[in-house]
C-alpha cells in the first residue's frame, strides 16, 4: 500500500481548471506538454496560481513545481517544500543540484567517484563519508545524496494518514521514483542505484537473478576501471569475517558486502554516534549509502560509505533528542516536515522539523547544551530570516514543551 496521501491538487491548464485525479487530466497535461504550456497550481486562493511545468516520463507525463518555488505553495499542497535555507539544501541548489525545467532532468555533482582504477582505492574513505568544507555548496557528499533522494521521495513528509503504511517496499519504490531523470557523472542515477527489494524465501531465485542482472555493469574486468554502483540499504550487522569485515544488508541474506579493515576502522570513528543510537534503540533503523564494485567472481566490495539513522517511520534523525521529538510529533498526530543537514556539520544551528498543520510553516528547534533558557539559539542560524514564531526545546534543562495547538481552519 502506498503511503502517499490522496492529492487534492488542482491546476489551471489552458482555459480550464483541472483536479489531478479528474477524468481527462492525463490528456490535458500531455496536450500542455506538446503546446509548451505552463500549468498553474491553485493551492492558494489569492493570485493567479503558481507556475508549474510538465515533465515527460516513460509511461506518461507529470506536473512538477518549478525550481526554487516549493515554498510558495500552501503547506497542504503536494508541491510544497521547505525554503531551501531551512536545511542544508540551500547551499547546493544551483551548484550541486541543477534542474532543467525544459527537459525535466536534474544534473547532480558528486564529491565521490563512480569508478575506480584496478588496485586503487577511489579516494580516502574519510573524505567520502563525511561532509567537508571544500564540498559544501559545491558537490553532494554521500550523506547529502541520501538526504536529497529522501527529500525528493517526500519521505521527509509526515501526517497521521501515513501511520502503519510506510515500510521498506514503500521506501524503495519512492527512492527509485526520486532517482528518475537524475544524472551524475554522465550517467543516469537510476541505472547505478541498487536498493534491495523486499526478500521472500518463496521468490528467492528470481530476486537473486534480478540482483545479479542489476550488478552486471559493476563487474570488474582485468586492466579496466571498475564502474561503481550505489547501494542504499538497511544494515543488519557489520561484523568481522574470515578475511576483513562484512556488512550484511537486510533483504540481501544471500550475499554480504566486503569491507576492508581500513574502511571499517574509519567507520567506527566517523559514525560512532550513529552506531551508538542504533545500538541503544530497537526502533532505530541504520541505513547505509555507499559505492561498491563487484569482483569477477561476483563478490561485492564497499568502496566508500556513509551511515544515517532513521526512526521506525523511516524519518531521518541525527540524535536521540531528534528521535524523541519525531516520536512525540507522530504520537500527537501532527503533520510536519523533517529538515535535513545535507553537507552541513552537526554544530550548525537549524530547525529540526517544521510543523505544516498551522497554516504557515512553524519551526521546531532543539537547543544545544551550551544554550540557556534565556538565550536565543536561533542567533547565528543558517536561516536567512528569523521565524516570526518558533518552538525551542532545551533537552538538558526542561522536558519536551507542548507543541502549538492545531488550528481547525489550517486543516481545511
Amino acid at each position: 500500500m502506498d503511503d502517499a496521501p490522496e492529492s487534492t491538487a488542482t491546476y489551471w491548464i489552458g482555459d480550464r481548471r483541472w483536479a489531478m485525479h479528474a477524468s481527462g487530466f492525463a490528456d490535458a497535461i500531455a496536450e500542455a506538454y506538446a503546446n509548451h504550456q505552463r500549468p498553474r497550481c491553485l493551492c492558494r486562493p489569492a493570485g493567479d496560481g503558481i507556475e508549474m511545468y510538465v515533465a515527460r516520463l516513460m509511461n506518461g507525463y507529470i506536473v512538477k513545481r518549478m525550481p526554487n518555488t516549493g515554498s510558495q505553495h500552501a503547506t497542504s499542497c503536494p508541491s510544497y517544500e521547505l525554503p531551501a535555507d531551512l536545511s542544508g539544501l540551500g547551499q547546493l541548489v544551483g551548484t550541486a543540484i541543477v534542474e532543467n525545467p525544459a527537459t525535466g532532468e536534474t544534473a547532480l555533482k558528486l564529491d565521490f567517484p563512480l569508478s575506480k582504477l584496478p588496485g586503487r582505492s577511489s579516494q580516502p574513505p574519510a573524505a567520502s563519508t563525511s561532509p567537508n568544507i571544500a564540498s559544501q555548496g559545491q558537490k553532494l557528499s554521500l550523506r547529502a545524496l541520501l538526504h536529497y533522494l529522501w527529500d525528493q521521495a517526500e519521505l521527509t513528509h509526515w501526517h497521521q494518514g501515513f501511520t502503519g503504511k510506510r515500510n521498506w517496499a514503500i521506501v524503495r519504490r519512492h527512492l527509485h521514483s526520486a532517482a528518475t531523470h537524475k544524472f551524475a557523472r554522465g550517467s543516469a542515477l537510476q541505472n547505478r542505484l541498487y536498493v534491495p527489494e523486499v526478500f521472500s524465501v518463496e521468490h528467492r531465485d528470481p530476486i537473486n537473478a534480478r540482483r545479479l542482472a542489476k550488478w552486471t555493469s559493476a563487474l570488474a574486468h582485468p586492466g579496466k576501471p571498475s564502474q561503481l554502483m550505489l547501494l542504499i540499504g538497511e544494515v543488519k550487522e557489520i561484523v568481522p569475517s574470515r578475511y576483513g569485515f562484512r556488512a550484511v544488508i537486510k533483504h540481501v541474506p544471500d550475499q554480504a558486502f566486503a569491507i576492508d579493515e581500513r574502511l571499517f576502522r574509519q567507520l567506527e570513528r566517523r559514525f560512532s554516534g550513529e552506531l551508538a543510537l542504533w545500538g541503544a534503540f530497537d526502533s532505530i533503523h541504520l541505513v547505509m549509502i555507499g559505492t561498491f564494485c563487484v569482483s569477477y567472481s561476483g563478490l561485492p566490495t564497499i568502496d566508500s560509505l556513509s551511515l544515517v539513522t532513521f526512526t521506525q517511520e523511516w524519518i531521518p534523525v541525527d540524535s536521540p533528542h531528534e528521535a524523541h521529538l519525531v516520536r512525540s510529533l507522530v504520537n500527537c498526530r501532527r503533520s510536519f516536515l523533517k529538515t535535513l543537514r545535507y553537507n552541513l556539520c552537526a554544530g550548525t544551528s537549524m530547525a529540526s522539523a517544521v510543523l505544516t498543520d498551522l497554516g504557515d510553516p512553524f519551526e521546531l528547534h532543539i537547543a544545544t547544551e551550551s544554550d540557556t533558557l534565556e538565550e536565543n539559539p536561533l542567533e547565528g542560524s543558517n536561516t536567512r530570516n528569523q521565524p516570526a514564531h518558533h518552538w525551542v526545546w532545551h533537552p538538558s534543562q526542561q522536558p519536551l514543551p507542548p507543541f502549538p495547538t492545531v488550528r481547525t481552519e489550517a486543516l481545511a
